[in-house]
């Protein structure tokens, strides 16, 4: 980073330690005109060298001393009246270029390098590491780091590669809990969406141990990483959905529903309706394992996404119809209706900003008692099903920059739009029909009668 040869090095140094990229870049260029410059050796071009030495001054007086940061169109004003561009442009030398380059390539990370790098540090053992003077809090940011570079998926397929899939999900086992979450966090952003890796991670065993985390650890928050994880990984991935429920996954996410953390139950919630939506002959197995009772009980949670996560499994269950009329929720019925009643009474004490919270809330609540008993809920006698403005159109925020031909002609019905046009007869060689027959045709409708039936 030390350019030889220039005074401006302690506003070099100071700056591209608080500054950010692009920044950076800004700053090689700058630095490297007044390389340029400095290495001028004819007398007469003393005076442009100074010019060169105020200008990069000039900027980065802009840039440091700016308080609510760089004003960059007072600096584009100010390079503008001191250059006036008619110097033609001279090639680069080829030691100019290589240090160009060198400047430029300091600043770009090489990913898969670094990943390598990462993989040798999850791959040392933890005695050599501390002895190393590195910290669990070491190795989080490790992880913080791996994570931004999965989040490509090339780079997360990658990692399987390069030997990084089987010591992360080694780290499911640290003995720190914060390395435990982590690393779950770590493997969700892998796997989601992502089928290439959902199958390494399958044929690696990363199932076990985001299982037994999800299901016994004794830290709630490595449970509910280890529950995202899961997630991410059996989503759209049959062999992963059936090895879930071998594995006695269903009564796990019943005892995920017992749980005082919110968060927990929310994620548990919301696999259970995802996979009740996939697999609809689970309903049964849900039913006996005693999951409406529980969801009805959330179902009256403080927490707005608890409930409505609540009633979207409720709904699931109560669509089936492999258990008589009232779907899978069989004996509850009873239950289930006067939760319904008690959640339309407090819906309906609502305060305006409160109901427009509860859209979703509104919908499936209405939804559920509608699919139930086969009616309408009181919520549509009361209006409070779609509130005055719920059913308007979005805001149009595009006209003002960009208005298509039809919106345009609609806007002005009386200009003629060349689909609207009557269309001219063409000039037919030999007899053609009576005008009498053409005049009946068309007032009829073109090869329809007056029901509209099409003319044999």
């Amino acid at each position: 980073l030390a350019i030889s040869r220039s005074f401006l090095n302690p506003l070099f140094a100071a700056y591209i330690y608080h500054s950010n990229s692009i920044s950076r870049i800004l700053l090689y260029i700058s630095a490297f005109l007044a390389n340029q410059a400095k290495k001028k050796k004819k007398k007469n071009e003393a005076e442009e060298e100074r010019v060169f030495y105020f200008l990069i001054l000039g900027f980065w007086v802009v840039v440091i001393m700016a308080k609510d940061g760089p004003n960059w169109e007072g600096l584009l004003k100010w390079s503008l009246a001191h250059a006036d561009g008619t110097q033609p442009p001279r090639n680069l030398s080829e030691e100019d270029r290589r240090w160009f380059m060198e400047a430029m390539q300091s600043q770009t990370v090489d990913v898969i390098k670094r990943m390598k790098e990462i993989t040798l540090v999850m791959q040392t053992p933890e005695q050599v590491l501390e002895a190393q003077g590195v910290t669990p809090a070491d190795i989080e940011d490790i992880l913080d780091e791996l994570q931004e570079h999965v989040e490509s998926i090339d780079m997360a397929n990658d990692l399987h590669s390069i030997g990084g899939l089987v010591p992360l999900l080694g780290y499911l086992k640290n003995s720190h809990a914060n390395i435990r979450a982590k690393a779950a966090e770590v493997v969700a952003t892998i796997v989601q969406n992502n089928p290439r890796s959902q199958q390494l991670v399958m044929e690696a065993n990363g199932l076990e141990p985001l299982l037994s985390n999800f299901t016994s650890d004794p830290d709630v928050a490595v449970q509910t990483k280890a529950l995202g994880a899961l997630s991410s990984l059996i989503r759209h991935n049959k062999p992963g959905i059936t090895a879930f429920r071998l594995a006695n996954g269903y009564a796990a996410l019943r005892d995920a529903l017992g749980s005082d953390s919110v968060r927990f139950q929310r994620k548990a919630l919301n696999l259970i309706h995802y996979l009740l939506r996939e697999n609809n002959s689970d309903c049964n197995v849900v039913s006996e394992l005693g999951f409406p009772r529980m969801m009805m009980h959330l179902a009256s949670s403080e927490d707005a996404e608890v409930r409505e996560a609540a009633f979207r499994g409720l709904l699931e269950l109560a669509r089936d119809k492999t258990e008589g009329a009232n779907g899978s929720l069989g004996e509850e019925d009873e239950k289930l209706k006067q939760l319904l009643q008690e959640r339309i009474k407090g819906i309906s004490l609502m305060s305006p900003e409160d109901l427009a919270a509860a859209w979703e809330e509104r919908q499936l609540v209405d939804s559920l008692w509608n699919t139930c008993y086969k009616e309408p809920s009181s919520l549509r006698e009361k209006g409070l099903l779609v509130l005055p403005g719920e059913d308007a159109l979005p805001p149009d925020v595009a006209s003002k920059h960009f208005e298509p031909p039809l919106r345009a002609w609609a806007a002005n019905p009386s200009a003629k739009s060349p689909s609207s046009e009557k269309k001219q007869t063409p000039l037919l060689l030999g007899s053609g029909p009576p005008p009498d027959a053409a005049d009946g045709r068309n007032n009829s409708g073109e090869g329809e009668d007056a029901n509209g039936q099409l003319n044999g």
